[in-house]
């Protein structure tokens, strides 16, 4: 992948697809195809198809999907599980038809099995039943990196999928009901420490293991990829190290300032109780985190601040 070359985006102003295009146009990449879901719904199979026709992509990063926490995906599974899938089938089938050079779907550490021996080892994937209050999205984030691996293995394509740890950074959505654990946190605690109170629910026991990766550190793993892997199956991307969602409530706490206590609240589910990716495959490819979790965290509640200055 050069600089001149022709590179799509798909999902570029999202969490994690934000993070990539800052990431190309760091390395001096300027030829990017971006659309925004109004410019191009990927749910649509003939749009999808006349954009890569028109456009003709050489390079495509699929970072798009429906997301969400734990509360939602239990109360629209199959919302989840239809516009994930319908993603990507449409944009892996479109790169196909296209000639894309090469293709890296981006799926999620859900994928594994509840069960899964920990850390988790890429060939655990189909080991078992996905946790079931994100199943929906599980199984459609696993139908496409499984479509990677047989057009790989069928056409000889170079599409390769990867499978991150939990994301956190930069352009994250804050929303107490929808958002990811880390910013739902965050503005939870620094409300909490506005009104002046006492104590904060935390939703499940707290003892849940989690591995976060700021996005920057994930973007550059993506571009790494791209330039130096090319395997069948999918490779993880993760720090090597994990937290305890109490743990990390705990260190939110700190960092907003809020003074009240955290009262756990075992009466809702905690997921899984331990998911950890193994990144060996990584590493020794030559990648490796540079963001540590505090200060990542302080990144993102500095950007909260930002936000609520400029009355978003």
């Amino acid at each position: 992948m050069n600089k001149e070359h022709k590179i799509y985006v798909a999902g570029h102003t999202g969490l994690v697809g934000s993070a990539i295009v800052r990431r190309l146009l760091e390395g001096g990449y300027t030829n990017l195809l971006l659309k925004s879901h109004g410019e191009l719904d990927l749910t649509n199979q003939l749009a999808v198809n006349e954009f890569f026709q028109r456009e003709r992509p050489e390079y495509v990063f699929i970072a798009a999907g429906l997301v969400g926490g734990i509360k939602a995906n239990s109360e629209a599974p199959a919302d989840f599980f239809f516009v994930n899938m319908q993603i990507a089938n449409n944009l892996l089938w479109a790169a196909k038809n296209c000639a894309v050079k090469k293709v890296l779907y981006l799926g999620s550490a859900c994928m594994y099995p509840k069960e899964c021996e920990q850390p988790m080892k890429e060939e655990f994937l189909l080991a078992g039943r996905p946790e079931l209050t994100n199943e929906g999205y599980a199984l459609a984030k696993i139908c496409g990196s499984r479509l990677c691996s047989y057009m790989k293995t069928q056409y000889g394509l170079d599409f390769i999928s990867a499978i991150p740890a939990n994301a956190y950074g930069k352009g994250d959505h804050f929303d107490l009901e929808k958002s990811h654990v880390i910013p739902a946190l965050i503005m939870k605690y620094h409300q909490a420490k506005e009104k002046g109170l006492k104590q904060i629910d935390l939703w499940g026991s707290g003892a849940a293991l989690r591995e976060f990766i700021h996005t920057d550190d994930l973007a550059d793993a993506c571009l790494f990829l791209m330039e130096h892997y090319s395997g069948v199956q999918p490779i993880n991307i993760g720090v090597g190290s994990e937290v305890s969602i109490l743990e990390l409530a705990s260190l939110i706490k700190e960092i907003v300032g809020f003074e009240g206590d955290i009262v756990c609240d075992a009466t809702k589910p905690d997921g899984m109780m331990r998911r950890m990716v193994d990144s060996t495959n990584i590493n020794q490819l030559g990648w490796s985190s540079r963001i540590d979790l505090k200060h990542g965290l302080e990144l993102v509640y500095r950007e909260y601040l930002q936000q609520l200055e400029r009355g978003i």
